[in-house]
């Protein structure tokens, strides 16, 4: 009988998308809606209602962000059946496209794996819960160490430092090597992590022009003219925002300017262990030069708050790691520890083949939706970078968005030095579900292709 369901919207004395999940609500309570019931499709609901597809797509989105309803790929919306599991309580919103974090595993065996490691780590709870050694025991950094070999990274447990997250990591070696108002290069869209660290220590960024391999040797090199720098910050694989991965060659031409310039290279390989086949990382083409940061937090956990820093030998390390134990005292002993198991016994690779099989399915998704040749993305990341149309404007594009609970990261928090294009980040990860990824993606590409941005609905 659902799929013929015609509310009332009038009685409930609200906007039209509020209405809809009120009223979703209420035929549940009475029995005109029972579980498992199939809802009208969004364009045929919106004629027979007589308001704006844009209004229905909304109200279902509403519907979905209380538990009502649940999506299913190719097959409608349906009345769900049981409140969601205790995730969705802490969801900001059923669409909030902009925390750039892996998907959430959701096989039942990997998750009973993951909390095995955690149930065998936490029977010595009372040792965790003492200080323990700065930057990790020696046995956690050589499992550190072996974690980060699979990427082809040989970094002697003596040069490998654990640290709480990436932004001390990157904080402590840029007030290693720079001093207020030197000058630090970086792509012209970067991390804004590195752009706030750099402005909290008085360091000038400098952004270098880009293509679709990276940085342009040509650019990098006038800028290392110019501007006589002491390093450049690089996030050379799936690039945030543009996840543009730089090839060997490339990479090469960088290092050999590098080299001429007597400048340190900053490596945030954040996203290298998505990827099945990833180019030689600078660390590994240029170990003496080069300072690398890797965490676990975009491809098993953000809230274990671990980054491996390798610096070129451990005479360099030795000042970074002064700063570190200043900020931090250590890194936290218990997900120190949980990480160092899961490496050990194989759960940190599972729970990676699982990510990255997960943005496949999900960048399949956005290859079906999304308007051909508007953005650029990698097969095995979970964020793509999107081209808005004329005549859109990055911020009429994200008022709208975010008037129907929807959020992308505007081309703004990225740039650095030149006007911002016009372009959103957009993210697929997180706590979203494939189903509310594609219910987010069709309304992004409906506002795209079938609105204006001068429409004053949303004004």
């Amino acid at each position: 009988m659902s799929d013929d369901w015609t509310p009332d919207l009038n009685r409930f004395g609200k906007p039209h998308y509020k209405a809809i999940a009120d009223a979703i609500a209420q035929d549940v309570r009475d029995g005109r809606l029972r579980v498992s019931d199939r809802l009208p499709p969004q364009r045929d609901l919106a004629l027979r209602l007589g308001i704006n597809f844009t209004t229905v797509a909304r109200g279902y989105v509403e519907a979905q962000r209380r538990g009502l309803i649940e999506s299913r790929v190719g097959q409608g919306s349906f009345v769900a059946g049981q409140p969601r599991r205790s995730r969705q309580s802490i969801r900001p919103a059923v669409a909030d496209l902009t925390m750039n974090v892996a998907p959430e595993p959701e096989d039942r065996a990997l998750l009973d794996r993951m909390q095995a490691g955690l149930v065998k780590v936490a029977a010595d709870l009372p040792t965790l819960l003492r200080y323990q050694a700065f930057g990790g025991t020696y046995v956690q950094r050589e499992a550190a160490s072996r974690f980060l070999s699979t990427r082809g990274i040989l970094a002697d447990p003596e040069r490998l430092v654990i640290c709480p997250g990436t932004h001390l990591a990157f904080q402590s070696v840029l007030q290693t090597l720079l001093q207020p108002g030197d000058v630090l290069l970086c792509e012209a869209l970067t991390y804004p992590g590195i752009k706030a660290i750099a402005g909290r220590l008085g360091i000038k960024l400098v952004g270098v022009a880009l293509d679709d391999e990276g940085i342009e040797p040509a650019a990098f090199a006038q800028a290392c003219r110019d501007h006589q720098p002491k390093a450049v910050y690089l996030n050379p694989t799936l690039l945030n925002p543009t996840t543009s991965t730089m090839p060997e060659a490339r990479r090469v031409a960088i290092i050999e300017t590098a080299r001429v310039h007597g400048m340190a290279v900053i490596e945030d390989d954040a996203y290298g262990a998505l990827l099945r086949k990833p180019p030689p990382a600078f660390a590994t083409l240029a170990p003496d030069i080069t300072y690398y940061v890797a965490s676990l937090s975009k491809c098993i956990g953000a809230g274990l708050r671990i980054a491996y820093l390798v610096a070129p030998d451990q005479r360099r390390l030795w000042p970074v790691n002064g700063i570190l134990r200043t900020a931090a005292v250590m890194a936290s002993p218990l997900t120190t520890a949980l990480s160092t198991q899961w490496i050990e016994d194989g759960t940190a690779e599972a729970v990676i083949a699982a990510v990255r099989k997960e943005c496949v399915a999900r960048q399949k998704i956005a290859s079906e939706i999304l308007p051909p040749d508007s953005y650029v993305t990698h097969p095995e990341g979970f964020h793509l970078w999107l081209a808005l149309p004329t005549p859109w404007q990055r911020a009429a594009f994200t008022t709208r968005m975010r008037a129907s609970d929807m959020s992308v990261v505007v081309s703004d928090a990225f740039v650095v030095g030149d006007t911002p294009p016009e372009a959103v980040r957009v993210s697929l990860g997180g706590v979203l579900s494939r189903a509310e990824v594609r219910t987010a993606l069709e309304f992004l590409t409906h506002v795209i292709e079938d609105e204006s941005p001068y429409d004053p609905s949303f004004a």
